[in-house]
Order: C-alpha cells, then sequence, then structure tokens
C-alpha cells in the first residue's frame, strides 16, 4: 500500500467512525432513561448498515479526494450536502418504512435527525478544519523562520490570497510577505490573511521609503498576474522597480490548492501579449495520460516545450528524437523533466534519415507523435533551399511514414502561418509537408483506428530561437540602434508555453472529436489543420518602441531604430487561413479548425519523385515548378521581390 492510499483509508476510517459516533452522540444528548436505553439495544442491529451506507455517500460526495490541509469552503459544501442526504435518508427511512412497523414508535423522530444532523456536520468538519489549522500555525512558524527576503506583493486582493496560501502551504519558499499593493482602489484599507494593504502601485516609492525608515529594507516584489494585466499599467510598475533597483518577478501560475505556484524574472515580453488563452488542464490530462508520445526536434524552442508539458499532463514515456546533441542534453536535464514520474529517453537522429527515424519510431511505438524537427528562418532557407526541401519536406515524409507503419494514433505536425498563399521557400515546404498529412489522413479516413495526421498553424513564438524580441532585447542592451526591417512589417505573436498547449489542445480534439462541421451542410468532415489564434497582430515598430522605452529609454532619443528593409521571401502581413479553406468553431477556446483542398496520394506521391530529382540536380527553378503546380498561390511569389537593400535610416519621434 502506498503512502497516499494509507492516508485515504485513514480518513474513510476517521468518517465512518465519525458516523458512528455521531449516532451515538445524538442518542444521548437526546434522550435518557427508558427512551436511551431502548435505543442503545437497537443500536447494534441499525447501525452497521447506516455506517456502509454513508460510506457510499461520502465517497460520491468525493470527501476523500481533497487533501485535509487545503480543507476550504467546497469540502466544507460536500460534507453539508452529504449530511443532508444522510438525514433525509433516516427521516424517510424512520417514517415511512421502519418504525410504524417494528417498533410502534419512531425510533429517531424529527428532532433528533435534525440534531444528528448538526452533529455529523460538526464531527466531519471540526476535524478537518482543525487539521488544517495545525498545519497553518506550523507552516506560519517555518515561515517566520526561514524567510529571509522582505516582499511586497503586487495585484489585486483574489490573487494575492491565493499567494499568501501558496506562501503558507511551502510552494513558495523564503518570501516574508510585508505588505499589498493593488491597483484596485477597493482593495485598500483592508488585510488579506494578515498582511495589510498598503496603497496602490502609485504609491511604490512611498511605502518603500517607509519600510526602509524602519529598518526593514524591501528586497523584492511579486507581481501575480492581475498585476501585468493593462487596466494595472504594468509599464508604469517595471520603470517604478527599475528606478529602485528592486528585482521583480511574476507568478507564472498558481495552481488548485496552491501546489503549482512559481516565480519567474518579469521578462520584458510578458507584457507584450494580449491575456493568453485559458487551457482545459483536464482535457489535456486525459487526452496525454499514461501515453507513449515521441517529440521530434524536442531540443528546439517549441519541441522542448512541448517535451514539459506532456510530462506535466501524465505520459508514460516520452522520447526526444533530436539531431542536435547539445540540444537534447539540455532537454534531458531539464528539472520539469528530471522531476517528473514519466520514463524519459532521447535519441540522436535526423529526421531527413530515413531508415533511422523508422529504426527509432518502430522501436518505441508511440502513440502520439508531435513532429517539430524543421528548418524555419526565412532568410537562410531562401538561400539553402535544398536543406529545406530535405528536412521540412521529406523529414515531414520520413516521419509521418515511420509513425504511421508503428501503429500511432496521432501524428502532429507544426506548421506556420508562412504556409499560407507562401511567398518563401519556408511557406512553400511547409505548405506542401502539411498537404502530404493531409493526404494521408484522407486515405485513412473511414478505418478502424486509423492513424490521425494533422498541422498545427500558429505565428511567431516570443523568446523561441531567432526570435525579434530576443534580438531587440540585444541591440537595446548594446545601446542601439533597434533593427526594423519594414516600419508596417506586422506579425502574430504568443508565448512557448500557450503555443504548446494549444498545439496539444488540437491534437486532443483531433483525436478524441475529429469531426467538425465546416460548410453548413449536413456532412461531417475531418479537420486537417488547426489554427491557433493569435489575437491582434503586433506592428514590429511597435513592438520596437515599447521595447525601448521599458528598458528605460526614449525611442529616436537614447535609443535609434533603424529600416533595413524586408528580406528575401518576406511579406508585410502574415495569414492564417487561405482563402479558399472552410474553417470553423470547434468549442474550443483559442484555436480553429480548416479542411483544406489538397492532392490525392498518388498525386502527391508523384511530385515527391519530381522534387527528389530536381534536389539531386540542384534544379531550383524545376523544384519551384512543383511547388507552384501543388499550391497556385505560391506562383505569387514572383510578384513579390524583396525590397532592395538600402541605407539604414535612423528615426526621429
Amino acid at each position: 500500500m502506498t503512502r497516499q492510499d494509507f492516508k485515504k483509508t485513514l480518513i474513510i476510517a476517521h468518517d465512518l467512525v465519525m458516523t458512528a459516533l455521531a449516532v451515538v452522540a445524538t442518542f444521548f444528548v437526546r434522550f435518557d432513561g427508558f427512551l436511551l436505553a431502548e435505543r442503545l439495544r437497537q443500536l447494534p442491529y441499525v447501525l452497521p448498515p447506516f455506517v456502509l451506507f454513508a460510506g457510499c455517500v461520502y465517497w460520491f460526495f468525493q470527501l476523500y479526494r481533497s487533501k485535509w490541509r487545503f480543507a476550504s469552503l467546497p469540502d466544507l459544501y460536500n460534507i453539508f450536502r452529504a449530511s443532508s442526504v444522510l438525514a433525509l435518508t433516516l427521516l424517510v427511512v424512520d417514517y415511512i418504512l421502519v418504525s410504524p412497523q417494528l417498533f410502534g414508535f419512531f425510533f429517531f423522530g424529527k428532532i433528533t435527525i435534525a440534531l444528528y444532523w448538526l452533529i455529523q456536520m460538526f464531527f466531519l468538519g471540526g476535524p478537518r478544519l482543525a487539521f488544517r489549522y495545525v498545519k497553518y500555525a506550523q507552516s506560519r512558524q517555518v515561515l517566520q523562520r526561514d524567510a529571509n527576503t522582505p516582499t511586497l506583493l503586487l495585484g489585486r486582493g483574489s490573487d494575492i490570497e491565493v499567494m499568501l496560501r501558496a506562501i503558507e502551504s511551502g510552494s513558495v519558499k523564503k518570501l516574508q510577505p510585508k505588505g499589498v499593493l493593488s491597483y484596485r482602489a477597493d482593495d485598500l484599507g483592508q488585510s488579506i490573511r494578515g498582511v495589510p494593504v498598503l496603497g496602490t502601485f502609485a504609491d511604490l516609492d512611498q511605502v518603500v521609503q517607509d519600510f526602509q525608515e524602519r529598518g526593514v529594507p524591501i528586497r523584492r516584489l511579486v507581481a501575480t498576474p492581475s498585476a501585468l494585466a493593462p487596466e494595472a499599467h504594468p509599464d508604469m510598475l517595471i520603470a517604478r522597480a527599475r528606478r529602485l533597483g528592486l528585482p521583480l518577478v511574476r507568478v507564472t501560475s498558481l495552481g488548485e490548492g496552491m501546489r503549482d505556484a512559481e516565480l519567474a524574472p518579469l521578462e520584458i515580453e510578458d507584457l507584450l501579449l494580449r491575456p493568453t488563452v485559458q487551457i482545459d488542464r483536464g482535457r489535456l490530462e486525459t487526452f496525454i495520460r499514461g501515453k507513449r508520445v515521441l517529440v521530434t526536434g524536442g531540443g528546439g524552442s517549441i519541441g522542448s516545450e512541448i517535451c514539459t508539458r506532456v510530462v506535466a499532463f501524465g505520459a508514460s514515456d516520452l522520447l526526444v528524437l533530436e539531431s542536435s546533441e547539445p540540444s537534447l542534453h539540455h532537454i534531458l536535464e531539464n528539472p520539469t523533466i528530471l522531476s517528473s514520474d514519466t520514463v524519459v529517453d532521447g535519441a540522436i537522429a535526423d529526421v531527413r534519415d530515413r531508415e533511422r527515424v523508422r529504426e527509432v519510431i518502430n522501436g518505441f511505438k508511440p502513440d502520439v507523435v508531435f513532429h517539430a524537427a524543421a528548418l524555419k528562418h526565412v532568410p537562410y532557407l531562401e538561400k539553402n533551399w535544398t536543406e529545406g526541401i530535405k528536412t521540412n519536406v521529406f523529414g515531414t515524409v520520413n516521419v509521418a511514414d515511420a509513425a504511421v507503419e508503428a501503429g500511432a494514433a496521432a501524428i502532429v505536425m507544426i506548421s506556420t502561418d508562412k504556409a499560407i498563399d507562401p511567398v518563401s521557400m519556408l511557406g512553400a515546404t511547409k505548405r506542401f509537408a502539411e498537404m502530404y498529412g493531409q493526404a494521408l489522413d484522407a486515405e485513412f479516413m473511414g478505418r478502424n483506428r486509423a492513424t490521425r495526421l494533422i498541422a498545427v498553424r500558429f505565428g511567431n513564438v516570443l523568446g523561441s530561437v531567432g526570435s525579434v524580441v530576443p534580438k531587440f532585447k540585444a541591440q537595446i542592451a548594446r545601446g542601439g540602434p533597434v533593427t526594423v526591417t519594414h516600419p508596417d512589417m506586422v506579425r502574430y505573436f504568443m508565448t512557448t508555453r500557450e503555443a504548446a498547449d494549444l498545439v496539444l489542445t488540437s491534437a486532443s480534439h483531433a483525436d478524441g472529436e475529429g469531426r467538425v462541421l465546416h460548410d453548413g451542410s449536413n456532412r461531417d468532415e475531418r479537420a486537417s489543420v488547426y489554427v491557433l489564434k493569435m489575437g491582434q497582430p503586433v506592428r514590429i515598430l511597435e513592438l520596437a518602441e515599447r521595447m525601448i522605452r521599458l528598458a528605460g529609454f526614449e525611442p529616436g532619443e537614447e535609443i535609434e531604430i533603424a529600416y533595413t528593409g524586408t528580406r528575401a521571401g518576406e511579406r508585410l502581413h502574415e495569414i492564417l487561413f487561405a482563402r479558399e479553406e472552410p474553417r470553423a468553431e470547434i468549442g474550443i477556446d483559442g484555436v480553429m479548425a480548416a479542411k483544406p483542398v489538397f492532392a490525392d496520394r498518388a498525386r502527391v506521391e508523384e511530385w515527391l519523385k519530381t522534387l527528389a530529382h530536381a534536389l539531386k540536380a540542384n534544379d531550383r527553378a524545376g523544384a519551384e515548378r512543383v511547388f507552384e503546380e501543388a499550391i497556385p498561390e505560391f506562383t505569387r511569389r514572383k510578384a513579390l521581390p524583396p525590397e532592395p537593400a538600402q541605407p539604414i535610416r535612423l528615426a526621429s519621434h
């Protein structure tokens, strides 16, 4: 028996004993003399079946699922419901089924049952609350002993309370909360779990000075999610924190029971996005738990995040396939990976090596494959077009074929918004890879236990290798200039965590439901392309200006902005759906689906043969003719030449 099972057994035994004691205590309070003696004489016949029935009621109302140290109002409500069901059961049995026929009098009676109801709730709820208080007192003692960093907490009251619970439970260590600052005026003058609300964000300087004068220097600021909301004006908060020289960290998550609280340094990119989409954790846990998962390109920006999320949602086994030994080592040494119960292993393999990929995937027998391995930088692929085709097209073919052969239930290909109406070699290769997966998926439609092949498109990922944000940060750190290709350049952005979670969400839909209604007809069609809703696009110029201001400088004066001209294969605006793609809401926040038009398997195979010949002959024109035939929109790229190189022009503001 595991420690967790032993604890649950103790809780069950406690509740059953308390049920018996509640009945006995009720009789001693309500009756005496002959009436008490008569009921105690009959009790051995009545009590055992009632206690067993009570155990079933407690199980139904989930009294054994929550930990006592986190007992809260929902737990007390479940106790209220369970006790009410038991009291009503006694009322029905006593007044209708038993007493009139067997005893000639009511064994309990209405007043006794009401009294039992109160005592039962007290006997079940009291020990839970007492245990929680003991743990709370212990944690307060530990907090006072170990906390060595005087801290101000920033955010609205509800978030602050959750954060304080996390500190008390030990999820967040070493912090000593001295006060709270809220951007909401109605929080002022309150005390949250014993910590006073001292003012608004505008009062930060004064509050820090007051503590300094009292000999308690504030050494850290902790921002809850609400402190970074637009209405809280987080830009001002960052500026004040930097002026005071105080480190500002953010709460990355506050999970149920405060057990998943994490702190991380506040980065500029945390303020550059709209609010992230809230994912359905239960859905993803149901989809991933117990599955064998393989991630190609698992050491990359998106691949590594998918690995950590797969582990967090309870995969039984994870195999990371990576061509770069340093990247593979880095992800396998990730603390989240090392501390998980998932069996994790790595394999060095290049997706372009068909036999090696087949060997690895067939040996592992994955349930789900996430294909994140790709070459993705537009300028490099324009120059090195053969490598883009080898990796993005034939690498995808190798992974898809091997996964189908190994019996995988689902293959999820990570695509890009540049695959729509492609004007670059990157876009063309990724769109062709999508088409191959869609051709296979259509071929398998209607078969039992057939592999699902889907593609997930999204735009730029903040903080990923080659992303514009790290580039801007480095340029600002050097004193500028910050280089922008074009003043009207617009892009979509999302975080790696959000992208990975929405990729998993798309896969869960394809695996579980997999059929969406597209054009208003009565015919259901399987979605084969999922598009992540990226919110409003961001002008790169405005992004650069805001990053400069967040760093404490004035754009155009202290840090210059230089325009360098668009690069080969770039366009000013990205799109997420092709014009002819029917799209549909699938009932999942943050994700839309489409069933694009594509060629059948035989036609795609012919194009692949022609592409292979073009590669051998180093014939770029021949390869582009294949893409033009397969992707008619690709012909438009010839009407969109790159903007000529031009001298750097400094922006004036």
